[in-house]
C-alpha cells in the first residue's frame, strides 16, 4: 500500500515537472514574437516563469549576444530533475 502511495506521488510530481518544462518552452517561444503583455495567458506565462528565471539569473549570467539562455538552463535542470526521480523510483 505505501508504494502504491510513494508511486502515485513520484507520478504526480514528474507530471508537475514535466507539465512546467512546457510552460517554459512555451514562454521562451512566445518571447520571440511581440505578444501583448495585457493578455491573460501571457500575464499568466509570465508569472509561471519570471521566479525561476529570477532565480537562474541571481547566481548565472544568462544573457549572452542578446540572447536569454535562462529558459535554456531551466528546462535541462528540469529534464535532469526528471531523470533523477524517474530513475530513482523505478530503482525503489
Amino acid at each position: 500500500m505505501i508504494e502504491a502511495l510513494l508511486g502515485s506521488i513520484f507520478t504526480v510530481i514528474l507530471a508537475i515537472v514535466s507539465l512546467y518544462k512546457w510552460v517554459i518552452i512555451i514562454s521562451a517561444l512566445l518571447s520571440w514574437f511581440s505578444p501583448d503583455p495585457y493578455n491573460p495567458i501571457v500575464q499568466m506565462l509570465h508569472r509561471l516563469t519570471e521566479p525561476a528565471y529570477a532565480l537562474v539569473r541571481k547566481f548565472i549570467p544568462t544573457v549572452f549576444g542578446g540572447i536569454d539562455l535562462a529558459p535554456l538552463i531551466i528546462i535541462f535542470a528540469l529534464i535532469f530533475l526528471e531523470t533523477f526521480l524517474g530513475r530513482l523510483f523505478m530503482g525503489m
